[in-house]
């Protein structure tokens, strides 16, 4: 496992560093081939927010936590992490087959096993070229957390969505 640690408002004590190491290296187990992990560790007010993101052969897991305390968030994300790769351990070995998998099933967590991902509604609707201010106004209108709109400014598809933290975000894309 090549780890990478970095911290945003906090200084990296090496007791940190190791209880990082050793939560995080449970993850390690569970693949064939080394996995790229970085931990992000971020203080913002009274919140220990703790990002989690592993690389293996071209698929991306990720998890978040954020509690009032480092070391509870940092044991919180890799349980997390496990889970997520105990609910799509399938999907992952599909993913991954061409040189890496998941090794160690038997000490997964038990999860209830899940069919396909089964769409349960679609929707069509017409996307009208607007700027991303018009997007952010129309969102709020909706009272909705996301809109999906066609940005008149780069002719792209674009989704604007409300942060946690009240502010928006905006996702776009460039058609291939």
């Amino acid at each position: 496992m090549i780890l990478t640690i970095r911290g945003k408002n906090i200084d990296l004590t090496d007791a940190l560093k190791a209880h990082v190491e050793k939560r995080v290296s449970k993850v390690d187990k569970y693949f064939d081939v080394d996995a790229e992990v970085q931990a992000t560790l971020n203080v913002e007010r009274d919140l220990h927010k703790v990002e989690v993101t592993v690389a293996i052969n071209g698929m991306i897991l990720r998890a978040e936590e954020a509690t009032n305390d480092m070391y509870a968030s940092i044991d919180l994300v890799v349980d997390k992490l496990e889970r997520q790769i105990a609910k799509y351990k399938t999907r992952i070995n599909r993913k991954v087959r061409q040189g890496a998998g998941i090794k160690a099933i038997s000490e997964l967590p038990k999860v209830q096993e899940e069919n396909e991902m089964e769409i349960v509604r679609t929707k069509r609707f017409s996307v009208k070229p607007m700027p991303v201010e018009e997007a952010v106004l129309q969102m709020n209108l909706l009272g909705h957390d996301f809109y999906v709109f066609a940005n008149a400014d780069t002719d792209d598809i674009g989704v604007v969505y409300r942060r946690k933290d009240g502010r928006y975000g905006l996702i776009e894309s460039t058609l291939k």
